[in-house]
């Protein structure tokens, strides 16, 4: 008789069937009554189609897929933008990425000098290019560059020896 899922109204009529059926009513109307039925489910089962259809996917979809989905969709997205990503705008993320580098560079020979000094707080830090850039496990050329950025702060002095820094603590 409700031949629909979640049908109220199919369900309602078809128990009115029924009840004719059970008191031994002439079903004179019953074809009237089907197809009074029929399309108000129609329109019912319409209704709450159109607005429980994001309802009704969402339940029936385990969590973990839709976390994997949300996740996949943000994916493509940074990826279309990078793909269509105008040359200028590139040049400057490339720009941003290196100062933060630098900037990053620059504060961890920063913290090391500040953990030299602690450890042995009796004298001045002095330090070799080449000897930070193998401790830092940078390029020698970046931490160079670092270091000058630290020279314009103030927060290093170039020592008498070549390639050797003095570091302000």
């Amino acid at each position: 008789m409700g031949s629909h899922r979640n049908c109220y109204q199919c369900a309602y009529q078809s128990s009115q069937v029924l009840t004719f059926i059970e008191k031994g009513r002439p079903l004179r109307n019953l074809r009237g009554m089907q197809i009074a039925r029929y399309s108000s489910c129609i329109r019912f089962y319409s209704a709450d189609n159109s607005m429980n259809f994001l309802t009704s996917i969402s339940s029936s979809m385990p969590l973990h897929w839709w976390v994997a989905l949300i996740i996949s969709a943000l994916g493509i997205a940074a990826i279309c933008l990078r793909a269509f990503e105008t040359e200028d705008s590139r040049t400057r993320r490339a720009e941003q990425t290196k100062k933060k580098e630098l900037r990053s560079l620059a504060e961890k020979i920063s913290s090391y000098g500040r953990t030299v000094h602690q450890r042995y707080p009796s004298g001045d830090v002095i330090v070799s290019e080449l000897d930070l850039a193998e401790q830092l496990r940078k390029r020698p050329d970046a931490v160079a560059t670092a270091l000058n950025l630290l020279l314009n702060e103030q927060k290093v002095q170039r020592a008498t020896l070549s390639g050797y820094w003095k570091l302000n603590v």
